[in-house]
């Protein structure tokens, strides 16, 4: 089956690899019918490297599928079943399971190039950029068949981001920032949306990506090349936002301007490289409340519900679907800035 491989920094290399293989009987052979293109995969891609990752590795960590097969001890999955999946799901019988830190799962760190990892499926361990994976059964949750494969892809990138605002808990009448409408940004701006924000200002540098904030719910969106953010934020909020999101990297320190006395910042945006410095006496004149957030814990069951429900504007965000030999055509879409969501489908 074709694969695309992180063979080494800055190479992922198309490759004939063999059909994966049950090996516990708590595993369920995945045939993928879509996979996303992470901004976490063009940083692992980058030179050098963003995001660590395992050199060999099939890449793709956003993806859904059908049920291929299933091991003797998988009794509430079935062949044919549609599914989302969870890549960084842990073990579920671990210490740290238990306490609800399945990304601290003790069974499925690995170490790679000296350091432990969560053997995330499609970073540390074989993903779904080819036709077949193999998961276990807890990274599992049906889907209705009638979901496209290219928005039930979106799943792991919308539970990461109902995870970050279940953090704030936006209420109807608040005011939103967010910086950035890549895939993630466009995405908080519809659950804001969706969850009744009064506004919701955007900020943006792409035309292009700006033109889809607005077709998700974004009040204002701005181009921060020729307008001063705070400046338009200020006025348009009463003094700053309620909530303020960092959907990028490295601009941690502008949301503390952008946000109000009180208010709450989520910095999403993952740059391993990005080294803001931070006003750290505005965090506490202003009693800013700051969440990192990563993952989407405990949170798919809910995504699967969502997606079926047609609520929130996923055509929009998914720009591109291509199939998986074009892999490499997705990727310079992406780093040029003339796509959102590229999703590939394997060609088996």
């Amino acid at each position: 089956m074709l694969a695309a491989v992180f063979e080494a920094e800055g190479q992922l290399v198309l490759r004939d690899c063999p059909k994966p293989r049950l090996e516990r009987e708590s595993d369920v052979l995945i045939k993928v019918t879509g996979v996303g293109i992470c901004g976490t995969d063009l940083h692992i891609l980058q030179v050098p490297p963003a995001h660590p990752a395992k050199k060999g590795a099939i890449l793709g960590h956003e993806f859904a599928g059908q049920v291929a097969e299933v091991g003797r001890q998988v009794l509430d999955f079935k062949p044919g079943d549609t599914v989302l999946v969870d890549p960084h799901a842990g073990c579920g019988r671990c210490r740290q399971c238990k306490r609800g830190y399945p990304d601290l799962c003790e069974e499925l760190y690995i170490l790679v190039e000296g350091q432990w990892h969560p053997s995330t499926i499609g970073i540390f361990s074989d993903g779904a950029m080819t036709s077949y994976v193999v998961v276990p059964k807890q990274n599992l949750y049906r889907i209705d068949p009638k979901v496209p494969p290219h928005l039930a892809a979106l799943a792991e990138p919308l539970a990461c981001v109902v995870n970050a605002t279940e953090k704030v808990r936006v209420q109807p009448g608040e005011t939103a920032v967010v910086l950035g409408a890549g895939p993630i940004g466009l995405l908080f701006t519809s659950l804001f949306k969706a969850s009744g924000a009064a506004k919701i200002i955007v900020s943006e540098f792409s035309e292009y990506r700006r033109k889809a904030a607005r077709n998700c719910g974004a009040s204002l969106v701005i181009d921060p090349n020729s307008e001063n953010l705070e400046k338009v934020v200020a006025s348009e909020t009463n003094r700053g936002a309620d909530i303020v999101v960092e959907a990028v990297g490295p601009m941690l320190d502008q949301t503390l301007s952008l946000a109000r006395s009180s208010g709450k910042i989520i910095h999403f945006g993952h740059d391993e490289l990005a080294r803001p410095a931070i006003r750290v006496g505005e965090i506490t004149r202003k009693e800013l409340t700051i969440y990192g957030s990563f993952i989407g814990r405990f949170c798919f069951e809910r995504v699967a519900r969502i997606i079926e429900s047609g609520v929130l504007p996923l055509d929009v965000i998914v720009s591109h679907r291509l199939p998986l030999s074009k892999v490499h055509e997705g990727l310079e879409l992406l780093r040029q800035g003339n796509a959102i969501k590229v999703i590939l489908h394997p060609e088996e």
